[in-house]
Protein backbone atom coordinates (compact mmCIF):
# COMPACT_ATOMS: atom_id res chain seq x y z
CA UNK A 1 0.00 0.00 0.00
CA UNK A 2 2.69 2.56 0.96
CA UNK A 3 4.48 1.90 -2.53
CA UNK A 4 1.24 2.02 -4.56
CA UNK A 5 0.85 5.70 -2.66
CA UNK A 6 4.60 6.40 -3.30
CA UNK A 7 4.00 5.90 -6.77
CA UNK A 8 0.85 7.73 -6.91
CA UNK A 9 2.58 10.91 -5.55
CA UNK A 10 5.15 10.78 -7.99
CA UNK A 11 2.98 10.34 -10.73
CA UNK A 12 0.75 13.61 -9.42
CA UNK A 13 4.40 15.51 -9.10
CA UNK A 14 5.49 14.66 -12.70
CA UNK A 15 1.78 15.76 -13.83
CA UNK A 16 2.37 18.98 -12.06
CA UNK A 17 5.88 19.57 -13.36
CA UNK A 18 4.58 18.92 -16.94
CA UNK A 19 1.75 20.88 -16.17
CA UNK A 20 3.95 24.13 -15.19
CA UNK A 21 6.19 23.36 -18.26
CA UNK A 22 3.20 23.71 -20.43
CA UNK A 23 2.11 26.72 -19.24
CA UNK A 24 5.67 28.19 -18.92
CA UNK A 25 5.59 27.33 -22.89
CA UNK A 26 2.12 29.05 -23.62
CA UNK A 27 3.78 31.89 -22.11
CA UNK A 28 6.71 32.32 -24.24
CA UNK A 29 4.94 31.58 -26.93
CA UNK A 30 2.40 34.38 -26.13
CA UNK A 31 5.16 36.53 -25.23
CA UNK A 32 6.88 36.09 -28.47
CA UNK A 33 3.75 36.56 -30.54
CA UNK A 34 3.17 39.99 -28.30
CA UNK A 35 6.77 40.85 -29.33
CA UNK A 36 6.12 39.97 -33.05
CA UNK A 37 3.31 41.84 -33.93
CA UNK A 38 5.14 45.08 -32.40
CA UNK A 39 7.99 44.47 -34.60
CA UNK A 40 5.81 43.64 -37.31
CA UNK A 41 3.60 46.73 -36.58
CA UNK A 42 6.75 49.17 -35.99
CA UNK A 43 8.61 48.15 -39.64
CA UNK A 44 5.16 48.61 -41.37
CA UNK A 45 4.59 52.07 -40.10
CA UNK A 46 8.17 53.18 -40.65
CA UNK A 47 7.25 51.80 -44.56
CA UNK A 48 3.95 53.53 -44.42
CA UNK A 49 6.10 56.89 -43.07
CA UNK A 50 8.48 56.19 -46.00
CA UNK A 51 5.99 55.97 -48.96
CA UNK A 52 4.43 59.26 -47.66
CA UNK A 53 7.94 60.91 -47.20
CA UNK A 54 9.19 60.23 -50.96
CA UNK A 55 6.29 61.09 -52.35
CA UNK A 56 5.91 64.46 -50.83
CA UNK A 57 8.51 65.87 -53.00
CA UNK A 58 8.42 69.43 -51.73
CA UNK A 59 4.99 69.72 -52.28
CA UNK A 60 5.18 72.69 -50.20
CA UNK A 61 6.49 74.84 -52.44
CA UNK A 62 4.68 73.23 -55.71
CA UNK A 63 3.10 77.00 -56.18
CA UNK A 64 5.79 79.14 -56.65
CA UNK A 65 7.52 75.81 -58.96
CA UNK A 66 4.53 75.91 -60.92
CA UNK A 67 5.33 78.12 -63.36
CA UNK A 68 7.17 78.36 -66.82
CA UNK A 69 10.90 76.96 -66.48
CA UNK A 70 13.61 79.28 -67.07
CA UNK A 71 16.98 78.22 -67.27
CA UNK A 72 19.94 80.20 -65.75
CA UNK A 73 22.16 81.71 -68.06
CA UNK A 74 24.16 79.55 -70.00
CA UNK A 75 22.57 76.47 -69.41
CA UNK A 76 23.14 73.33 -71.86
CA UNK A 77 22.31 69.75 -72.82
CA UNK A 78 18.56 68.41 -73.26
CA UNK A 79 15.94 70.85 -72.34
CA UNK A 80 18.88 73.44 -71.00
CA UNK A 81 18.81 71.48 -67.77
CA UNK A 82 22.77 71.14 -67.44
CA UNK A 83 25.11 73.86 -65.62
CA UNK A 84 28.48 73.39 -67.21
CA UNK A 85 31.72 74.48 -66.02
CA UNK A 86 35.08 73.90 -67.82
CA UNK A 87 35.48 74.56 -71.64
CA UNK A 88 33.27 73.31 -74.14
CA UNK A 89 35.37 71.65 -76.09
CA UNK A 90 37.56 69.42 -73.37
CA UNK A 91 37.36 66.18 -75.09
CA UNK A 92 35.88 64.30 -71.99
CA UNK A 93 32.10 65.12 -69.95
CA UNK A 94 31.83 64.66 -66.40
CA UNK A 95 28.33 64.09 -65.75
CA UNK A 96 27.22 64.50 -62.12
CA UNK A 97 23.56 64.38 -60.74
CA UNK A 98 23.35 66.26 -57.45
CA UNK A 99 21.04 67.45 -54.47
CA UNK A 100 22.52 70.19 -51.58
CA UNK A 101 21.38 68.39 -49.18
CA UNK A 102 22.38 64.92 -50.10
CA UNK A 103 24.93 64.20 -47.43
CA UNK A 104 26.60 61.60 -50.05
CA UNK A 105 26.97 64.43 -52.46
CA UNK A 106 28.68 66.54 -50.03
CA UNK A 107 31.16 63.23 -49.20
CA UNK A 108 31.71 62.80 -52.86
CA UNK A 109 32.90 66.99 -53.80
CA UNK A 110 35.04 66.58 -50.35
CA UNK A 111 36.84 63.77 -52.05
CA UNK A 112 37.16 64.63 -55.38
CA UNK A 113 36.39 68.57 -55.77
CA UNK A 114 40.03 69.73 -55.79
CA UNK A 115 41.05 66.98 -58.61
CA UNK A 116 38.16 67.87 -60.62
CA UNK A 117 38.72 71.71 -60.88
CA UNK A 118 42.72 70.53 -61.73
CA UNK A 119 41.09 68.38 -64.41
CA UNK A 120 38.30 70.96 -65.70
CA UNK A 121 41.78 74.00 -65.56
CA UNK A 122 43.92 71.54 -67.41
CA UNK A 123 41.24 71.37 -70.29
CA UNK A 124 40.89 67.68 -69.82
CA UNK A 125 37.11 67.51 -68.64
CA UNK A 126 33.94 69.46 -68.57
CA UNK A 127 31.48 68.86 -65.82
CA UNK A 128 27.94 69.13 -66.64
CA UNK A 129 25.90 69.45 -63.14
CA UNK A 130 22.23 68.89 -62.88
CA UNK A 131 20.52 69.46 -60.00
CA UNK A 132 17.97 67.08 -58.00
CA UNK A 133 15.59 67.47 -55.14
CA UNK A 134 15.09 63.65 -53.76
CA UNK A 135 15.92 64.82 -50.24
CA UNK A 136 13.14 67.05 -49.82
CA UNK A 137 10.77 63.90 -50.87
CA UNK A 138 12.05 61.78 -48.39
CA UNK A 139 12.75 63.93 -45.74
CA UNK A 140 10.33 66.94 -46.20
CA UNK A 141 10.69 70.73 -46.74
CA UNK A 142 12.13 72.83 -49.34
CA UNK A 143 15.75 72.99 -49.02
CA UNK A 144 17.10 70.75 -51.95
CA UNK A 145 14.90 73.26 -54.04
CA UNK A 146 15.71 76.57 -52.93
CA UNK A 147 19.21 75.45 -52.58
CA UNK A 148 19.46 74.81 -56.45
CA UNK A 149 17.57 77.74 -57.36
CA UNK A 150 20.42 80.16 -55.52
CA UNK A 151 22.85 77.88 -57.59
CA UNK A 152 21.09 78.47 -60.65
CA UNK A 153 20.82 82.52 -59.43
CA UNK A 154 24.63 82.60 -58.80
CA UNK A 155 24.94 81.02 -62.48
CA UNK A 156 23.15 83.88 -63.82
CA UNK A 157 25.71 85.89 -62.33
CA UNK A 158 28.92 83.69 -63.66
CA UNK A 159 29.49 82.48 -59.89
CA UNK A 160 28.09 78.77 -59.84
CA UNK A 161 31.46 77.26 -59.39
CA UNK A 162 32.35 78.77 -56.53
CA UNK A 163 28.94 79.10 -54.93
CA UNK A 164 27.93 75.43 -55.69
CA UNK A 165 31.28 74.60 -53.68
CA UNK A 166 30.36 77.02 -50.82
CA UNK A 167 26.60 75.26 -50.38
CA UNK A 168 28.00 71.71 -50.23
CA UNK A 169 30.90 72.78 -47.48
CA UNK A 170 28.56 74.31 -45.12
CA UNK A 171 25.44 71.66 -45.79
CA UNK A 172 23.51 71.23 -42.82
CA UNK A 173 22.57 67.93 -41.50
CA UNK A 174 20.21 65.65 -43.90
CA UNK A 175 17.12 66.22 -41.36
CA UNK A 176 17.72 69.99 -41.16
CA UNK A 177 16.42 71.84 -43.66
CA UNK A 178 18.38 74.86 -43.30
CA UNK A 179 18.86 75.34 -47.07
CA UNK A 180 14.74 75.84 -46.74
CA UNK A 181 15.50 79.45 -45.54
CA UNK A 182 16.24 81.97 -48.45
CA UNK A 183 18.26 84.33 -46.13
CA UNK A 184 20.83 81.36 -45.23
CA UNK A 185 21.53 81.11 -48.74
CA UNK A 186 21.83 84.88 -49.04
CA UNK A 187 24.54 84.49 -46.21
CA UNK A 188 26.03 81.96 -47.72
CA UNK A 189 27.21 83.96 -50.79
CA UNK A 190 28.92 86.43 -48.83
CA UNK A 191 31.54 83.76 -49.14
CA UNK A 192 31.71 84.68 -52.52
CA UNK A 193 33.26 88.08 -53.96
CA UNK A 194 30.92 89.80 -55.90
CA UNK A 195 28.20 87.43 -55.65
CA UNK A 196 25.53 89.10 -53.25
CA UNK A 197 23.86 91.58 -54.97
CA UNK A 198 20.57 93.27 -55.80
CA UNK A 199 19.95 90.40 -58.70
CA UNK A 200 21.18 87.92 -56.77
CA UNK A 201 18.80 88.49 -53.89
CA UNK A 202 15.62 89.12 -55.96
CA UNK A 203 16.30 86.03 -58.18
CA UNK A 204 16.76 84.03 -55.02
CA UNK A 205 13.53 85.23 -53.00
CA UNK A 206 11.59 85.14 -56.03
CA UNK A 207 11.98 81.69 -56.75
CA UNK A 208 13.24 82.45 -60.17
CA UNK A 209 14.71 79.24 -61.09
CA UNK A 210 12.10 76.91 -58.83
CA UNK A 211 10.23 75.46 -62.05
CA UNK A 212 13.49 74.56 -64.01
CA UNK A 213 14.91 72.91 -60.84
CA UNK A 214 11.78 70.89 -61.13
CA UNK A 215 12.25 70.15 -64.55
CA UNK A 216 15.50 68.71 -63.25
CA UNK A 217 14.82 67.10 -60.72
CA UNK A 218 12.08 64.95 -62.93
CA UNK A 219 14.54 64.15 -65.86
CA UNK A 220 16.71 62.39 -63.14
CA UNK A 221 13.31 60.47 -62.09
CA UNK A 222 12.65 59.73 -65.51
CA UNK A 223 16.30 58.92 -66.28
CA UNK A 224 16.07 56.06 -64.14
CA UNK A 225 19.41 57.06 -61.54
CA UNK A 226 19.15 55.55 -58.58
CA UNK A 227 20.46 58.33 -56.06
CA UNK A 228 23.02 61.04 -55.95
CA UNK A 229 25.29 61.55 -56.24
CA UNK A 230 25.39 59.87 -59.54
CA UNK A 231 28.53 60.57 -61.95
CA UNK A 232 28.74 59.28 -65.29
CA UNK A 233 32.51 60.21 -67.40
CA UNK A 234 31.20 60.10 -71.04
CA UNK A 235 27.81 58.29 -70.15
CA UNK A 236 29.65 55.60 -68.58
CA UNK A 237 28.96 55.43 -64.72
CA UNK A 238 31.99 55.84 -62.34
CA UNK A 239 30.63 55.94 -58.70
CA UNK A 240 31.07 54.01 -57.09
CA UNK A 241 32.77 52.17 -58.85
CA UNK A 242 33.52 52.03 -63.03
CA UNK A 243 33.86 48.38 -63.51
CA UNK A 244 35.47 46.51 -61.41
CA UNK A 245 37.91 49.32 -60.14
CA UNK A 246 36.51 51.56 -57.18
CA UNK A 247 36.24 55.59 -57.77
CA UNK A 248 38.92 56.90 -55.80
CA UNK A 249 41.76 60.23 -57.08
CA UNK A 250 43.82 58.10 -58.73
CA UNK A 251 41.45 56.26 -60.83
CA UNK A 252 39.70 59.27 -61.37
CA UNK A 253 42.84 60.75 -62.99
CA UNK A 254 43.51 57.24 -64.64
CA UNK A 255 39.57 56.67 -66.43
CA UNK A 256 39.79 60.54 -67.63
CA UNK A 257 43.65 60.06 -68.77
CA UNK A 258 42.58 56.62 -71.07
CA UNK A 259 39.53 58.49 -72.01
CA UNK A 260 41.45 61.45 -73.86
CA UNK A 261 44.19 59.31 -75.05
CA UNK A 262 44.82 60.77 -78.50
CA UNK A 263 42.59 63.54 -78.33
CA UNK A 264 43.81 67.28 -77.72
CA UNK A 265 42.53 68.98 -74.16
CA UNK A 266 41.34 72.36 -74.03
CA UNK A 267 42.42 75.58 -73.62
CA UNK A 268 43.51 75.89 -69.83
CA UNK A 269 41.03 77.36 -68.09
CA UNK A 270 40.92 79.87 -65.04
CA UNK A 271 40.57 78.89 -61.48
CA UNK A 272 36.42 78.59 -60.90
Amino acid sequence: MSEKNEQGKRAARDRLIQQREQAKARDRRRRTLIVSTAVVGVLGLAAVVGVIAANTDGKSDKSKASGPAVAPSGATGKDALAIRVGADDAPSTLTIWEDFRCPVCAQFETAFRDTIHEMERDGQIKVDYHLATIIDGNMGGSGSLKAANAAACAQDAGKFPAYHDVLYSNQPAETDDAFGDNDKLIKLAKKVPGLDTPDFRGCVEDGKHDAWVQKSNKAFSDGGFQGTPTALLNGESIFPKKGDEAITVANLKKWVAEANKGKKPATPTATP
